[in-house]
């Protein structure tokens, strides 16, 4: 929104269950401003990503997703991706500018809620899903669910905002 472009992003991202035939039973969760992509389960793999401060830790929303839980596994597919300019594997100022080999720092661009959103649209693309059942978070994560169904209504059958307001971007 800021009229600055990256060359090239990376984003991390998790997905839970199976993607049916007909690809229309993704859920994309959203986290808030301390989240990342790492919403279910543990992290096998959390020392050999570096990402140390998961180990014996479950995902942020790990009651809520999962087979035989409200977001059910065993019938809906679930990604969750970490946001533009996310700490978290996502292209943020610690990564590297492949125009200058040097970290972004403070060049990275200001982000909004609704870069973050058209990121997330993307990487939807990405998966070949039309069409999301439905956007779901909390917080921050309810103005990207909100942000959703006004950029790309078209994009997802419902949305689920929690403890949210409209972002000002």
């Amino acid at each position: 929104e800021c009229g600055s472009e990256l060359p090239y992003v990376q984003v991390e991202y998790e997905t839970y269950g199976t993607l049916s035939p007909e690809k229309d039973n993704a859920i994309l969760v959203l986290h808030a401003l301390s989240g990342d992509a790492h919403a279910a389960g543990h992290d096998a793999d959390c020392e050999k990503t570096g990402r140390i401060w998961r180990k014996g830790k479950a995902g942020w929303w790990d009651d809520f997703i999962g087979p035989g839980k409200p977001i059910d596994t065993s019938q809906y597919f679930v990604i969750c991706s970490n946001v533009l300019g996310s700490c978290y594997g996502t292209t943020g100022p610690t990564s590297i500018n492949p125009l200058t080999n040097q970290p972004y720092r403070l060049t990275f661009p200001l982000v909004t809620v609704s870069d973050w959103v058209r990121l997330q649209e993307r990487l939807i693309t990405h998966l070949g899903i039309e069409r999301l059942l439905a956007t779901i978070g909390g917080s921050l994560g309810g103005q990207q669910s909100l942000e959703w169904s006004l950029a790309f209504p078209d994009r997802l059958k419902g949305a689920i905002i929690l403890a949210a307001a409209p972002s000002l971007s």
